[in-house]
């Protein structure tokens, strides 16, 4: 009970302060992240998250250490999906790219202490009602057959439900007041559409977690072990965004990975009773799932609309 009290107050600590080092030192200036710098930080958080999986290969054993990089690698894979629609709302709202740092920033504080409550809420579920892992499986198979069979992905914040009624609740300025989220014009606040991102963000993230938490909780029903790969595959997702917003089209293909990936953790979980998958084997087949649609979308390049250049 004392080491895991511990453990949970360490990483708390832990991710608290690399949050505001990030935010009050590496990036108190509002500025554009270029690629070179974002490579940077992406290996900077992926050097971290597998430090921290040696802490727990020390400390908890080798079968928990798996059952967490198979779960940290499977929430970075599925991360890439959140990236395209982060860079299609960016577009859709005009967002300076100086400022998308400070709305990713705040999306993903937004993020992590939503995904510690569907965590709770999810493993708490499937240790009371068993038959929940039966409907976890569904979404998951469901959500995989969707993500092969779309064509083109694309946002719609006018239908956002949480955007609509807040903007009756908030008046919203017309245009951007730099990096600022509110103004106080005639004694009153108002929001600008900075925060109208942030809240687009935001929501879309509650979509995202609906496949990314039944997918984990297929891996492992230790919350230690959920919430920290959860954590560490999306503190390091704002460095991947900026390294690969350049280069988005170029995995065009990856959500037939991502899609299959999916609908194998689905099907694991619904076949659980009868059949009982090895983590490792769960582990290589998202690692082989992955590279391989990385490789065919560089292999077999996005063919561009419109007549050929010469």
């Amino acid at each position: 009970m004392i080491s895991s009290i511990c453990g949970w107050t360490f990483f708390i600590l832990f991710v608290l302060g690399m949050l505001v080092l990030d935010l009050k030192v590496f990036h108190r200036d509002n500025h554009e992240i270029k690629v070179k710098e974002a490579l940077w930080w992406s290996a900077f958080w992926i050097a971290l998250a597998l430090l921290f999986n040696v802490g727990v290969y020390y400390f908890r054993g080798h079968d928990v250490a798996l059952k967490f990089l198979t779960g940290y690698l499977l929430e970075k894979s599925l991360s890439v999906d959140n990236l395209f629609v982060f860079l299609l709302i960016f577009n859709y709202f005009k967002v300076p790219a100086r400022y998308q740092h400070k709305v990713l920033f705040w999306g993903i504080v937004g993020a992590l202490m939503m995904r510690a409550i569907f965590i709770v809420c999810g493993v708490a579920l499937l240790r009371r009602f068993e038959w929940v892992m039966y409907v976890f499986g569904a979404i998951l198979v469901f959500s995989g057959w969707k993500l092969v069979t779309e064509e083109e992905k694309e946002v719609q914040p006018e239908k956002n439900v949480i955007l609509r009624a807040f903007k009756k609740l908030m008046p919203v300025t017309q245009d951007y007041r730099a990096e600022k989220f509110f103004v106080k014009e005639a004694g009153k606040w108002i929001a600008t559409p900075l925060f109208v991102v942030l809240l687009v963000v935001e929501s879309t993230d509650v979509i995202f977690a609906v496949d990314s938490i039944p997918a984990i909780l297929a891996i492992s029903l230790d919350t230690f072990i959920v919430f920290t790969s959860n954590v560490f595959a999306i503190l390091g997702l704002r460095a991947l965004y900026f390294a690969l917003c350049g280069m988005m089209d170029k995995f065009h293909l990856m959500h037939y990975g991502l899609g299959g990936i999916l609908f194998f953790i689905g099907i694991k979980m619904v076949i659980h009773h009868f059949i009982d998958v090895p983590i490792i084997f769960t582990l290589s087949f998202i690692a082989i799932v992955l590279t391989a649609s990385i490789v065919a979308s560089v292999k077999f390049p996005k063919k561009l609309d419109g007549p050929e250049q010469i």
